[in-house]
Parts: structure tokens; sequence; C-alpha cells
């Protein structure tokens, strides 16, 4: 069982200072004295919309303008929902399961989702294939994608959460084997730099069973080759 506790700072100090001496005040000391700093698990909205009024200036622009005014709060705001995974734990969605005399691979695949990437800041999406080999319970089959969902939510590297996803439901339903695989796009290579539109990376992280038995190991690969045919 997992407990969050929440955490209130007292009031902000203020020095005292001669009403008859200015004081002068940069643009972050402003927002900081018109909003505490965000209290642990939370997101720093304030601070947010005042770096992005600066990324606007040091580029060129102009963020008093029409198209520009609402920019940093509309960016504050998708921070705050991108990022939500930083704030979540999502073993709590491992920690449901059922007592199951099933002891043959269980997969959910083609899970999408969208992360991004911590080195520019910029978008990587694809599908997650999850797989693991349950001993004694299973776990609701929705709450493998919610575990990607909030471990995808995050700054990180593709490599990273591949293994954190296998790492945390190995840890938690204690399984015999689990096998996850990430293919995505990332925008760092498609819009910028190399800009190789339409290329994919591929991840992969196995444990157990999953890691030491070859023929384990292709029947989830396997699984995750074949498609429906309508």
């Amino acid at each position: 069982m997992h407990t969050v506790l929440e955490l209130s700072a007292s009031s902000p100090w203020h020095s005292q200072r001669p009403a008859s001496l200015p004081v002068l005040q940069s643009e972050e000391d402003k927002v900081n004295q018109q909003s505490p700093s965000a209290q642990p698990g939370e997101v720093d909205l304030e601070s947010i919309k005042a770096a992005v009024r600066t990324i606007l200036k040091a580029v060129g622009e102009d963020p008093d303008r029409d198209g520009l005014k609402e920019t940093p709060r509309r960016v504050a705001k998708m921070y705050a929902e991108i990022f939500e995974g930083l704030h979540l734990d999502p073993a709590r969605h491992l920690q449901v399961s059922f007592a199951e005399e099933y002891d043959e691979l269980v997969m959910v695949r083609d899970i999408p989702f969208t992360s991004m990437c911590e080195h520019h800041l910029l978008p990587f999406t694809g599908v997650a294939h999850v797989g693991y080999i349950p001993q004694g319970h299973v776990t609701g089959l929705s709450k493998l994608a919610r575990v990607v969902e909030e471990i995808a939510r995050r700054p990180q590297v593709q490599e990273r959460m591949t293994h954190k996803i296998a790492e945390l439901i190995e840890t938690e339903l204690q399984t015999t084997g689990v096998g996850v695989i990430i293919q995505a796009e990332h925008s760092c290579m498609s819009i910028r730099g190399i800009k190789k539109l339409g290329s994919s990376t591929i991840t992969s992280a196995f444990r157990g069973t999953l890691k030491t038995s070859l023929s384990s190991r292709n029947e989830f690969l396997s699984m995750i080759d074949t498609r429906s045919r309508g």
C-alpha cells in the first residue's frame, strides 16, 4: 500500500524594505511573489509561463502580441498534462490482482503512447507490446495499458522507459517472465537534425523465463507478429 503525504509550506517570507527605496525585480521574482512555489507532487505553472515568455523573447518574438498572449498559459497546462507521470505511482495499478491458475503467456499489444525525449523535449510516439507469465494470479488487462500510459508521461529515453515497464511488472506481479517491446518514431530525428521522417526505434526488455528460454521468447515475438485477418 502506498501512502502519499501532502506537505504544505509556510507563508513565504518577505524582507522588510524602506518604503522610500524602489525595489528592482526580475520577471521571475514577480512570478514567485504572485504565487508560491509548487508543492511536492505539483507542477509550478507560473514558473513555466515565465520561462515560455523568456523563450519567446529570446527567439525574437513579442509574447504580448495577440497570437501569443495566451501561449505561456497553454504551454504550462500542456506540460502539466504530458509530465503528470512524474507525480503518479504506476505501481498502484498492479496492486489489484486475481487468483488464477494460469501459467501461460498473457499479452496486450499495440498499446499506443506518447512520451517526451529528455534530450530535446520533443515527443516520441509509438506502441508498446507488454506480456507476462503469471504465477498464481493475474491482473486486469487494462492495468497494463495504464502502466504504459503513466510511465510514458515524463521526460526520458525510450530505453529507460522499456526497462522500467518490465521491472515494474516483474516486481509487482511476481511473474515468472516479462517481455516488453516498444516501437516509436522520434520527432527529434524527424523534424530536426538528420530529419529522417518515418524511421522507427525498437527497444526490448525481457525478464525471467522470457529472457532465459528461447522458445518462450519466440512465442512472445510470434504473438506480436500475428495480425487479425478480416
